[in-house]
């Protein structure tokens, strides 16, 4: 494995809402995420973006993006996670640069997708343990994940094990 170094990672949920949409009917909530302390936090850091969150959910309005589910918005990326309509037990997820919204590919090489950093991953375990429970598709959207916010503890820990084996 070729293991590349990287940034220590401490994520925190800066700002929660609610948007919907008129075509479809669609509705996403949208978790505002930073990684505070990385080398430019204006691309990491919502307190330090010059892109303000009214001006990002005009943006994505404009994008109109359809179904049900939640975004993961950081100053530099945006996944879209909705609930499949060709099988509503299945998650789909899209990523944008968030500037701009412009299409972003997860491919990652040896042909593997990017998923989730951590905030994301953890987002995404309440949102679907959400949706399993929700009786109606308006009880699912009345309710938000209350993570907060968490570390990597060892942000080298893969190489480090790498070198040792």
């Amino acid at each position: 494995m070729d293991i590349k170094p990287c940034q220590p990672y401490n994520s925190r949920v800066d700002g929660r809402a609610l948007l919907r949409l008129p075509l479809g009917p669609s509705a996403f909530k949208i978790y505002y995420v930073s990684i505070p302390g990385r080398d430019n936090p204006g691309r990491c850091d919502w307190a330090h973006s010059q892109l303000k969150k009214p001006d990002f959910e005009a943006a994505l309005a404009k994008l109109a993006p359809e179904g049900v589910g939640f975004v993961t918005a950081f100053p530099h990326i945006t996944k879209i996670f909705r609930f499949a309509p060709s099988g509503e037990t299945i998650l789909h997820v899209k990523a944008y640069k968030t500037p701009g919204l412009e299409p972003l590919d997860l491919g990652r090489p040896d042909g593997y997708l990017e998923f989730a950093c951590y905030a994301e991953a953890e987002l995404a375990r309440d949102e679907y343990a959400r949706w399993a429970s929700a009786a109606t598709v308006e009880d699912y959207l009345a309710w938000f994940s209350p993570f907060a916010g968490g570390g990597i503890a060892d942000h080298t820990k893969l190489a480090g094990w790498a070198r040792g084996a």
